[in-house]
């Protein structure tokens, strides 16, 4: 049966598989955990958990993304060498930060544990070269060993969560639980992968200096992208602790964890096949519109059901689901549920800048995003009125962006 279907849907089936697995375990334990668990407790693992993935951005310099365009394995390896490297240091500056940040007496990171900051550099490091070795994995096809790899480490979150929050270890049991979980991950993806080994020096040697000049593009301008895109998910988070506590930052967590869940199955499984084919079609036809066109459709088609549903019953289905204490989870998912319906086809679509080298661009629009984000949680309001506003200007830029992208899709390739 599936042998009959193209091969862009026989690439994204094998892809959904193993997301699928790493999404459905974790939405699956979420009931469990938000009834072992206060909203606070939720808002301060998040909270630690944004750090990490703000910081793990920039620790792999978004080199990750030139490994599936440059396959040669001398390339490959290299790449791995510099992004074990930058990955190291940057796990250092970050704790050593979080340490000088917490004696200046900062009240936002009052709140988190000792055993938060100190891990925050341990976590950024297991993110980024996890997603290091995924990529290499998308650049050689190797969808499947990825999927298996995905599956095992989301399995291990849920289950060491569940368990430390079952004997009583609080939020610290989701730190600890999610570290577990992330180690099994990039343990089970290095063995199914076997990505080059990446031995570290204390200095980059010529041939990592030379390959951080070939691919300056992507940490000139995708990096600060990046960034920026990471920076203004979590901001929301950090914002809304900030003004109106930990437990509403929980609340807007499990939102964002709910919303997101459609976003990280569904859409990133057709980014991973868009990433190959847009390339393949770019290279060999001269624009990747064709491409771009095709999966725009399917995106669309994909998030009606889930947006429509989720707009209609969120609080009742969120009370339903994970208690009582969360039903304004879902109030606050109605006014987001536009946001995402636009984020479910824009994030895939938008490695159309990266194979058009048209990075600057999606610069200036993350710049533009950051300034929105920051200025609608700096105006005085409810939590309910902060979020709204949120909601409209993110989904008027996401309109821009796709227009954007569409654009960059039919620029015919510069043939050298």
């Amino acid at each position: 049966m599936r042998s009959r279907l193209p091969p862009f849907w026989q690439q994204v089936i094998t892809v959904l598989g193993g997301t699928l697995g790493a999404q459905a375990l974790p939405l699956a334990a979420a009931p469990l955990i938000t009834r072992l668990c206060a909203p606070s407790e939720m808002g301060h693992f998040s909270m630690w958990l944004g750090v990490a993935m703000v910081a793990a951005i920039g620790a792999t310099l978004r080199l990750e993304t030139a490994m599936i365009l440059d396959h040669e394995p001398a390339q490959q390896r290299t790449c791995f060498r510099v992004v074990f490297y930058t990955a190291g240091v940057t796990a250092l500056a970050v704790t050593a930060g979080a340490v000088l940040v917490r004696a200046a007496g900062m009240a936002v990171v009052r709140e988190l544990s000792w055993a938060a900051l100190l891990t925050l550099g341990l976590g950024t490091w297991l993110i980024s070269i996890t997603q290091t070795t995924l990529a290499y994995a998308t650049s050689h096809g190797a969808f499947g060993q990825a999927a298996r790899a995905k599956v095992w480490g989301a399995g291990t979150i849920a289950f060491a969560q569940l368990g430390l929050l079952y004997l009583g270890a609080g939020g610290t049991g989701l730190l600890a639980g999610q570290l577990i979980g992330m180690a099994a991950g990039l343990a089970a993806a290095r063995l199914q992968l076997r990505p080059p080994s990446a031995p570290i020096g204390l200095v980059l040697d010529p041939a990592q200096r030379a390959y951080l000049v070939k691919h300056q593009a992507f940490w000139r301008f995708s990096l600060p992208s990046s960034l920026l895109n990471a920076l203004v998910a979590q901001l929301p988070l950090f914002l809304i602790g900030l003004h109106h506590g930990a437990p509403a930052a929980g609340l807007f967590a499990l939102t964002q964890r709910v919303l997101y869940a459609p976003v990280a199955l569904l859409a990133a499984s057709v980014r991973e096949v868009f990433k190959r084919q847009s390339v393949h079609e770019y290279l060999n036809v001269g624009h990747c519109a064709h491409a771009y066109r095709h999966t725009f459709k399917i995106l669309l088609l994909l998030a009606l059901g889930p947006s429509l549903t989720l707009f209609a019953f969120s609080p009742s289905l969120f009370e339903g689901i994970f208690g009582a204490s969360w039903r304004a989870a879902g109030e606050l998912a109605q006014l987001l549920v536009p946001l995402y319906f636009l984020n479910f086809i824009a994030s895939p679509l938008s490695y159309v800048f990266a194979v058009t080298g048209k990075q600057k661009i999606d610069l200036k629009w993350q710049v533009a995003l950051f300034t929105m984000t920051v200025s609608v949680f700096s105006i005085p309001g409810t939590l309910h009125e902060n979020v709204q506003w949120y909601a409209i200007g993110y989904s008027l830029l996401y309109l821009v962006y796709l227009y954007l992208s569409w654009q960059c899709s039919q620029i015919p390739r510069v043939r050298s």
